[in-house]
C-alpha cells in the first residue's frame, strides 16, 4: 500500500471514479433484465446486484494492486444479454444459479486445463462474434419499438443519447439512463419505496439440469471468454500491459463460483472500462495507471449500496423502457460484432446462419437458440472449409 499511496495522483483517480459510473450505469439495467428474466425476485435480483458489485470491486483492486497493471474487472454484459432473451428452463431461479455456478468453474478450468482453452480458441472469430450479434438484437430493436408504445418518453432518451454520441460517447448511454429514470419517477412509473440501505443477502438453493446447463452455462461461458475476456485482455495489450491470463481467470472464476449462490452471475475481465484505465488519460506513466483500476474498484464497491434503489427502479419501471435503455446500451456491442463476424466473406454465410438463428428464438428439446446458433454456424463453417481428398 505504501507503493500505491506513492503512485496515487488525482488524474488517476478522477479517472478511477469515471470507470465505476460508466462501467455501472451503462449496462445495470441489462443485470437486472437478465436476472427478471431466468426468474430471480426482486429481493434475489438486489441481492446479486450487491454481492456483483463487492465481487468486482474486490477482483480489480486485487489483481491491479498485485500486478501493479490497470486491471478493470465487469459484468459479463453479453451474457446476460442473453439471459434476457433466453426462455424460461425448469427448476427456476435455482436452475440458473447452478448454471452460474458451473460458469465459474469452467473459467478457471479454462486457466488450469490447456485443453479447454484450445477448444475455445478453436471457435471461428466470425461464429463467436455472430452469435453475439444474434443475442443481443432483439434487445438493440427494443429503443425503436418503444417509440411505438411511449413515444414521448423514448423519444426524449434518444435524443438525449444521440445528443451526447456526438458530445461524448462515454456518457451516452449513462445520460439515457438519467434521462428515463427522471421521466419515469414523474409519471410514477417506478417503485416509490425504495431505499438506500444495504439489500439482504438471498441464498439461493442451486439445482443443476441438463437443460441449464446447455441453454444457459454453455453459452454464457462461451461469450463472456470470447466477447469479454479475449476482448479485455486485447484492450490491455494494445496499451503494453500483459497480465498473466491465468491469474485473472482464476481470480474471476473462483468469485464467480463462490457468489452465484446470491444470485450473481459471472463476473470478468473488463474491455471499455480497461481501456479508460489504461490509456494515457489515466496518467501519463504506465506505471502509475493502475491507480485508476484501484479506485473504480472501490467505487464499485461504494456503487454495491445501491443495489436496492436500482433494483425497485428497474423493476417496477416499464419493462419496455427499461429494455430499451438496455437497448442503446448495447447497440455499439451489436456493430461491432456484426462488423467482426462478416469481416472475412467466405465466412459470411455461416456467421450470417449463426446470428439468425440465434435471434430466431428457436428452442429444440428445451435448448436455447444461442447453442443451436453456435451448433450450425460452426458446422456450415466446417462444410464450406473442408475440402476432400
Amino acid at each position: 500500500m505504501r507503493r500505491f499511496w506513492q503512485d496515487f495522483s488525482r488524474q488517476a483517480a478522477m479517472q478511477g471514479v469515471l470507470v465505476a459510473i460508466v462501467g455501472y450505469a451503462s449496462s445495470v439495467a441489462i443485470v437486472v433484465q437478465g436476472l427478471k428474466a431466468v426468474g430471480a425476485t426482486s429481493e434475489q435480483i438486489a441481492s446479486g446486484l450487491f454481492v456483483l458489485g463487492l465481487g468486482k470491486g474486490i477482483v480489480a483492486i486485487g489483481l491491479s494492486l498485485y500486478a501493479r497493471m490497470p486491471i478493470s474487472i465487469a459484468w459479463t454484459t453479453p451474457g446476460l444479454a442473453l439471459l434476457a432473451v433466453t426462455p424460461a428452463v425448469q427448476g427456476g431461479f435455482g436452475a440458473a444459479v447452478g448454471a452460474f455456478i458451473v460458469v465459474g468453474v469452467l473459467i478457471m478450468l479454462t486457466a488450469l486445463w490447456p485443453p479447454l482453452a484450445r477448444l475455445i480458441n478453436a471457435i471461428p472469430k466470425a461464429i463467436a462474434n455472430a452469435m453475439l450479434a444474434g443475442i443481443i438484437f432483439k434487445l438493440c430493436l427494443a429503443p425503436f419499438i418503444a417509440l411505438k408504445e411511449s413515444p414521448a418518453i423514448a423519444a426524449v432518451i434518444l435524443l438525449t443519447w444521440v445528443v451526447m454520441l456526438k458530445v461524448n460517447r462515454l456518457y451516452a448511454v449513462p445520460a439515457a439512463v438519467v434521462v428515463a429514470v427522471t421521466a419515469l419517477a414523474l409519471t410514477g412509473q417506478t417503485g416509490g419505496n425504495a431505499a438506500l440501505v444495504l439489500p439482504p443477502l438471498s441464498l439461493v438453493q442451486p439445482v443443476f439440469t441438463l437443460e441449464a446447463m446447455i441453454s444457459i452455462a454453455i453459452p454464457v461461458f462461451i461469450v463472456t471468454m470470447a466477447s469479454q475476456n479475449i476482448t479485455g485482455l486485447a484492450v490491455l495489450a494494445t496499451f503494453d500491459f500483459k497480465p498473466k491470463p491465468r491469474d485473472g481467470l482464476l481470480a474471476t472464476g473462483f468469485v464467480s463460483a463462490v457468489t452465484a449462490p446470491f444470485g450473481a452471475p459471472a463476473i470478468n475481465f473488463a474491455a471499455i472500462t480497461a481501456a479508460l484505465c489504461a490509456s494515457p488519460e489515466a496518467h501519463p506513466d504506465p506505471a502509475r495507471r493502475y491507480v485508476a483500476a484501484v479506485v473504480g474498484g472501490v467505487g464499485y464497491i461504494l456503487l454495491a449500496l445501491l443495489a436496492g434503489v436500482v433494483t425497485a427502479l428497474v423493476v417496477y419501471s416499464s419493462p419496455l423502457l427499461i429494455e430499451a435503455v438496455a437497448g442503446l446500451a448495447l447497440i455499439g456491442s451489436f456493430a461491432s460484432a456484426t462488423a467482426n463476424a462478416l469481416q472475412v466473406e467466405e465466412d459470411r454465410i455461416p456467421a450470417m446462419a449463426t446470428l439468425l438463428v440465434t435471434a430466431s428464438g428457436l428452442a429444440l428439446f428445451n435448448i436455447g437458440p444461442a447453442f443451436w446458433g453456435l451448433v450450425i454456424g460452426w458446422g456450415l463453417y466446417l462444410f464450406f472449409r473442408w475440402q476432400p481428398r
